[in-house]
């Protein structure tokens, strides 16, 4: 299932306070193009995917990530989707960490990631969905672990290298669960200012840990709005505009998959791609980042392999789940 050793820049917390620490937290202008912020994605660096299996993907970034053919990279997300497959086929990641590897339970397991990993082409360390949220909020507090409950007495404990420790309270016996300090948050949002300030409706799962604890922020937006908006609503405000890097425009950034309240995720779609999957393996997927990723010269190219019609729909099927609407 992988290395049981943790790597030490996951967990050295004086060194990323001090990274954090140096970062510029500039109150400038953040918005860039999609290729600029992807080029601040390095070979070997550990990235964490905001949103949670198919809801807010930031898809636009890694499509370009996978443009830019980076290498060596380390993919963690809490359920990790079809972003895993992508990167593993590509031959841009080594190891992936996650809680769960699936687009949805209808699916069944990736199948891309058992080939992997079982072949042993990409490593895998699992955790528990609440520990890996801990390990992104140990990174946003700047510690070095959380004591904690989960995991204890099941085999995954051995599996990511995680240490138990004595309650010194109690003497309890507790799980210290290690920070994962990211390199770089890939996020998207419903909206956020030119100045970084960002918005999401809905669950924001752990996208605001993720960022806290990350050396390099790079979002991408459904909607820019203006500052005056900001400050007229500022309890809205999830991520402060200090914390990001790189801003996007990217309206259907995170499409097929779903963006809360705009537009529901592709099921049809996941259902041609799986179906492909069942049939060819791996080999669909290759096929898939020909066609989807690699041959549209831009997003917005590649928003035309769907159509405005099929968007039309999927926008319309989100507003039908807002009540009032």
């Amino acid at each position: 299932m992988g290395d049981p050793d943790l790597t030490p820049a996951a967990y050295d917390f004086v060194a990323a306070r001090r990274r954090l620490e140096a970062k510029a937290k500039s109150a400038a202008e953040k918005l860039t193009s999609i290729e600029d912020a992807a080029a601040r994605v390095h070979d070997g660096d550990v990235i964490a995917v905001g949103g949670c299996l198919f809801s807010r993907t930031p898809m636009a970034l890694v499509r370009e990530v996978l443009r830019q053919r980076r290498r060596g990279l380390t993919l963690a997300r809490n359920l990790m989707c079809t972003e895993g497959e992508f990167m593993m086929v590509a031959g841009a990641v080594e190891r992936v960490v996650t809680a769960w590897m699936s687009i949805g339970l209808p699916w069944g397991v990736s199948k891309i990631m058992r080939e992997y990993v079982e072949g042993g082409k990409v490593a895998f360390e699992e955790w528990s969905h609440l520990a890996l949220g801990l390990r992104f909020r140990a990174a946003a507090m700047g510690v070095p672990f959380l004591p904690a409950l989960t995991m204890l007495g099941s085999d995954l404990v051995p599996v990511g290298g995680m240490k138990t420790i004595d309650d010194p309270y109690t003497g309890t016996r507790l799980a210290a669960v290690p920070a994962l300090f990211p390199d770089v948050a890939l996020l998207h949002v419903h909206r956020a200012d030119r100045l970084g300030n960002c918005q999401i409706d809905g669950y924001p799962h752990m996208d605001v840990d993720i960022a806290r604890g990350a050396a390099t922020v790079l979002v991408t937006t459904e909607e820019i709005i203006t500052e005056e908006e900001t400050r007229r609503r500022p309890d809205r405000t999830v991520l402060p505009g200090f914390v990001v890097d790189a801003l996007v425009h990217v309206p259907f950034g995170s499409y097929p998959h779903e963006c809360y309240g705009l537009y529901e995720a592709d099921f049809d779609h996941f259902e041609e791609y799986t179906g492909a999957i069942n049939a060819r393996g791996a080999q669909a997927v290759a096929d898939y980042l020909g066609r989807y990723v690699y041959a549209p010269p831009t997003y917005a190219d590649y928003l035309d392999l769907f159509g405005g019609e099929r968007l039309a729909r999927q926008q319309r099927q989100a507003k039908e789940l807002v009540p009032g609407s």
